[in-house]
């Protein structure tokens, strides 16, 4: 069963908690890396062998990361590199890796498939549209909450260490966990392309985030 819950919500900031900060900490003690996937978020200042797979996976594109270095430090060049990857896919350019950029990370470094064993993976994302409203659908390898944020202009994302900052209206499940999700959105202008972006949290509080994306309503 879904609801559909719709309300304006502008320029919201949706915090992720303290248990992110908790499994973040917990995770700087892990010294394996399976597969080039990242399982922590990372900022300047921090080490460790997934920093080494960040700088490697980065260092691939000369226009990206043109030092190519591979420390296993986090410093200012790799923060510029991270910063080169988020302007080139139209991530804020705040030079961490936060939520939005860990999961484009993942399905980048991974071949197109995010699992990185903490935040939940968004899957088998499906939009359908009419005239004034568009139903999204996605499922996710563990149970979690999710809402979808969207616009008739594009989406603006800002990651904090603790919170992302997404601009809007936001339309969401109940507060039920589940793998299977599906929003719909009402009262949408015939026509038009509307922007979203979808933001999931598992019962542990660790959150997962989409690039946005676009959809265009019926005539």
């Amino acid at each position: 069963m879904k609801n559909t819950i719709t309300k304006m919500n502008v320029g919201s900031r949706v915090f992720i908690g303290a248990s992110i900060t908790l499994v973040s900490i917990l995770a700087m003690s892990a010294t394996a890396l399976a597969a080039d996937v990242l399982t922590r978020q990372l900022d300047q200042g921090m080490t460790g062998s997934d920093v080494s797979s960040l700088q490697t996976f980065l260092a691939k594109d000369a226009t990206i990361y043109p030092q190519g270095l591979v420390t296993g430090y986090f410093g200012t060049l790799t923060t510029s590199a991270v910063s080169n990857f988020q302007s080139r896919n139209g991530i804020a350019t705040v030079g961490r890796v936060g939520p939005i950029t860990l999961s484009l990370l993942n399905q980048q470094m991974a071949g197109g498939v995010s699992n990185n064993g903490i935040a939940p993976s968004i899957v088998s994302v499906t939009v359908n549209t009419n005239r004034s409203g568009a139903t999204i659908g996605w499922n996710t390898n563990e149970a979690t909450k999710g809402v979808v944020y969207y616009s008739a202009s594009p989406i603006t994302t800002y990651e904090h260490e603790n919170s992302v900052d997404v601009s809007g209206y936001t339309a969401m499940m109940d507060t039920n966990l589940r793998t299977s999700q599906s929003v719909t959105l009402n009262g949408l202008n015939s026509g038009t392309v509307y922007y979203y972006l979808i933001y999931t949290t598992d019962q542990d509080g660790n959150v997962t985030v989409s690039v946005p994306a676009t959809f265009q309503t019926a005539n």
